[in-house]
């Protein structure tokens, strides 16, 4: 699906307003959080996945206790 979007001033930033179609392909709706990756080429959106939020803070938290094995493995 290809659909033309609109950028609009939001105060001192730049806001995007995405078509009904789009929203619905995304399980999305006004209000929620949605993703946001640079890709080669692009961007891609996706809808936000809770489980997935809270399993990069586990994640992360055990990245920052194990910092320093972390370090000697990549070596």
């Amino acid at each position: 699906m290809t659909k033309l979007v609109k950028l609009i001033p939001v105060g001192n930033s730049t806001g995007l307003i995405l078509p009904k179609e789009v929203l619905s392909a995304l399980g999305a709706h006004q209000g929620d959080s949605l993703s946001l990756t640079a890709i080669p080429g692009g961007v891609e959106l996706r809808a936000r996945d809770p489980d997935f939020d809270e399993q990069m803070a586990v994640a992360r938290a055990v990245m920052q206790r194990r910092r320093k094995a972390l370090r000697e493995l990549a070596k």
